[in-house]
């Protein structure tokens, strides 16, 4: 980053949001991981995109050209990227399968070259189910998934499995019923709501590090279109102080904390709710250097596929992960037992637009 955009942007938009969201400092975290997120990014390409589309405004709706992080538009469902699942759900109960939620695996039996068994407690009543499979797709924890196995995996693998670290996560909702905004020029802003989609909260005395504006991403996403919903992230380590804070005292630090960056006033907050969710994000550091003892292991399993997020414990765009599992079915298909095309989604520029 220093190298590309200068220490002052590295200092100024960079390295603080960063260190929040991992809570290490930037030096401890592999250069793969910003690598990974900015590719061929550079302060030049991002000047010249920005006279382009100040100038000429022809850039292509797909933007297929585009740099990621340089993306000024793209289709979101209506209701949020949870519609896509919901859709996914419903058309594979039409075609007569059968999707279980809400139970917990607690052993998984693979062997090379037999199928795999998943044992998992029901939460209905804690019985226990044991189901054989053809294929197994992944997308739980590595370590979870290694803490699982049997028979017991090699000692290598599971001393890397232990050490591999997650970085966890508290959203905010707050419900308010408007917003105000800085009168300085800084923040532009339309009907009392600012345009964004999303404000990446750099400064070091604020503990949240992002801000979003549901309103901006779908309309449909609020059923009062006068009222304004608000996320805002924070991120943090299951069982640390902010991972324990009671709901209250978790909604009285984001308002208080949007009251300090001149967003809102206590008394326009209508309500709130505060979502837990653990291992969101996959961390470089722990014992990620060793991770390819637990992806020679597991790739070794031909029924096996760790496809997405936490299942290939890599730091990868929704559009990636999904991708992950779409070349996972089609290596199925083909009969192709290799899956090096699997793990190389998101490491090459142009992979994912490579075919139709």
């Amino acid at each position: 980053m220093v190298n590309r955009f200068g220490r002052e942007l590295y200092r100024t938009f960079f390295a603080s949001y960063t260190e929040k969201v991992w809570g290490v400092p930037c030096s401890e975290i592999t250069a793969e991981w910003g690598a990974q997120r900015i590719k061929s990014l550079s302060l030049l390409k991002a000047l010249v995109n920005h006279l382009k589309l100040k100038f000429f405004r022809d850039y292509d709706p797909g933007q297929k050209k585009t740099e990621t992080s340089l993306i000024e538009q793209f289709t979101y469902p209506k209701y949020g990227p949870g519609q896509m699942w919901e859709e996914t759900a419903r058309m594979i109960q039409e075609k007569g399968g059968e999707i279980f939620t809400g139970h917990q695996v607690i052993g998984i039996v693979l062997q090379p070259e037999q199928n795999p068994k998943v044992t998992v407690k029901l939460s209905e009543n804690g019985s226990i189910l044991t189901q054989t499979a053809d294929y197994l797709f992944s997308t739980m924890p590595v370590k979870e998934l290694i803490e699982a196995w049997q028979p017991p995996v090699p000692d290598e693998v599971m001393q890397a499995a232990r050490g591999l670290a997650y970085r966890d996560f508290v959203m905010v909702g707050i419900l308010l019923t408007k917003m105000t905004v800085r009168e300085d020029g800084r923040i532009q802003s339309s009907n009392g709501i600012p345009q964004d989609n999303w404000i990446y909260i750099q400064e070091e005395d604020l503990q949240v590090s992002r801000l979003q504006i549901f309103n901006n991403w779908s309309p449909y996403m609020v059923k009062d279109r006068n009222i304004i919903w608000l996320g805002m992230e924070y991120f943090c380590n299951e069982g640390d102080d902010l991972w324990n804070k009671a709901d209250p005292d978790m909604t009285r630090l984001a308002v208080k904390e949007l009251q300090q960056m001149g967003f809102c006033q206590p008394q326009d907050v209508l309500d709130s709710t505060v979502l837990r969710i653990p291992k969101t994000y996959p961390a470089y550091f722990g014992t990620y250097h060793e991770f390819n003892k637990i992806r020679n292991f597991t790739d070794r399993h031909a029924n096996l596929f760790l496809i997405g997020r936490n299942g290939m414990h890599r730091y990868n765009n929704m559009d990636h992960s999904m991708l992950t599992a779409m070349v996972a079915v089609d290596n199925i298909i083909a009969g192709v037992k290799e899956k090096e095309n699997i793990w190389k989604v998101n490491t090459e520029n142009e992979y994912h637009e490579t075919k139709d």
